[in-house]
This record gives structure tokens, sequence and C-alpha cells, in this order.
């Protein structure tokens, strides 16, 4: 059973969430927990974040499966709208700031079809 959860408009940009994301792929849901407890990014808490929630959304449907059998299969970040800021600069001129958001999506699978 394969499961894909989405995450929109997190505040982070997306160079920065590909990182983390790259990171997980590929590993069971306890272990990308335990390795991203540790992982001192700033992506670590949303991903941490949306793989509890799909963790426990399969176990409300599914209680008997073990955490350990959910395997992270897939895993991208796309970049969302801006927020945009002006910076006052030299002679009266403002320069934008932008401020990126992140649509994070992950596939996590049992192994069984």
């Amino acid at each position: 059973m394969e499961r894909t959860i989405h995450a929109k408009h997190i505040r982070i940009a997306p160079r920065k969430a590909r990182v983390i994301v790259r990171l997980v792929k590929g590993k069971t849901a306890g272990d990308a927990l335990e390795m991203l407890r540790f992982v001192n990014r700033a992506g670590a808490g949303p991903v941490a974040k949306i793989i509890e929630t799909a963790v426990e959304e399969v176990k409300r449907k599914d209680p008997t499966l073990n955490i350990d059998d959910l395997v992270i299969k897939a895993g991208w970040v796309d970049q969302a709208a801006a927020m945009k800021r002006r910076r006052p600069r030299a002679r009266g001129y403002a320069t934008m700031i932008k401020k990126y958001f992140s649509h994070l999506n992950l596939v996590l699978s049992d192994g069984r079809d």
C-alpha cells in the first residue's frame, strides 16, 4: 500500500528542503525520524512533521502496521508562491526581497502492493 502525503505552503526555501528530502529518501520511516532529530538543518523540522503525520494516518487505517515497515519510496519539493518584501536602499530606491515557500511531497510504501 502506498500513501502520498502533501504539505503545502511551508515557510522554507525549496533548496533547503530538498537537501533533507534527498537525505531521507529510501529509508524507513523510523530511521528517517531518528536521523532528523539530530540533523541541524532548517528543513529537518517540517520534513519530520509530515513523516509523523503520514505514519499516524497509515496507522489509523492499519493499526497492525509497524513503523519500520514503512519506507519513504519517493519525495520531492516544489516551489510555492513567494512572499515579496521591499528593502529600502540608498537614494530612495528599494530592492525586492523574496521569501520562498515550499510544497513538500512524500510517498510512503509498506512493500505490500
